[in-house]
């Protein structure tokens, strides 16, 4: 069965961006449902999961509406383990292979920002908002819906992504969708994790992958 991943930080080290009582909520509830979900589903159709949560994905994808419920729980399982990842308590910059990376594809960090911001800010309803890059190493913007995500997209690797779903800024930003998507870029983006999936995109090292599911001895 697969877990939850515990958040890289305490609850209360993103504030004021985001809140103790918004991550609570949101890993402790919401991402937990999802895995709990996930692990329910599984375990009804009496077969055994792959070690990967990244292989059920792409199989529950192949099965289209019969797999619709397995892919929604198990994509929703992984892109907020990734978008955990994705966040850092201190302010931080692009370096090196990154920073060149975005002045190429975007001119520069602010552009970039302005890019990212528009693009959630603009996307309708429910999903996600990716900075990825692509097989050459070109940066690009791209938002999903729902659940969807990068998984199973050999010519993507996603660098960060924020969570456009309002349970994931509500209690602290209202509607307010740009100003969240903007304290996120600006305060708590984290440049490192993605500058170690720029690298991974480029054949340097291993992209981030879900914690392999364990065997329900392992987890009594």
């Amino acid at each position: 069965m697969f877990v939850l991943p515990a958040l890289p930080y305490p609850y209360d080290a993103l504030e004021p961006t985001i809140s103790d009582r918004t991550l609570r909520f949101h890993h402790d509830k919401h991402h937990k449902a999802y895995v709990d979900k996930l692990n329910t589903l599984l375990e009804k159709s009496g077969v055994a999961p792959p070690g990967s949560l990244e292989r059920v994905i792409e199989m529950a994808a192949g099965r289209g509406t019969e797999g619709a419920d397995l892919f929604n729980n198990a994509a929703q399982a992984w892109n907020h383990a990734f978008f955990w990842e994705c966040m850092v308590p201190r302010k931080s910059s692009p370096t090196a292979d990154l920073a060149e990376a975005i002045a190429a594809s975007f001119g520069d960090v602010a552009k970039l920002g302005e890019v990212f911001v528009a693009k959630g800010g603009a996307h309708f309803g429910s999903g996600w908002v990716w900075l990825t890059a692509d097989t050459a190493g070109q940066l690009r913007i791209e938002t999903t819906h729902d659940a969807h995500d990068m998984v199973g997209k050999p010519d993507r690797t996603p660098l960060l992504v924020c969570d456009l779903w309002e349970h994931a800024y509500y209690l602290d930003y209202q509607n307010d969708r740009k100003r969240y998507l903007t304290a996120w870029f600006e305060a708590v983006a984290n440049w490192a994790f993605a500058a170690a999936q720029l690298g991974a995109a480029r054949g340097r090292g291993e992209a981030w992958r879900y914690p392999a599911a364990r065997a329900l001895a392992e987890t009594a």
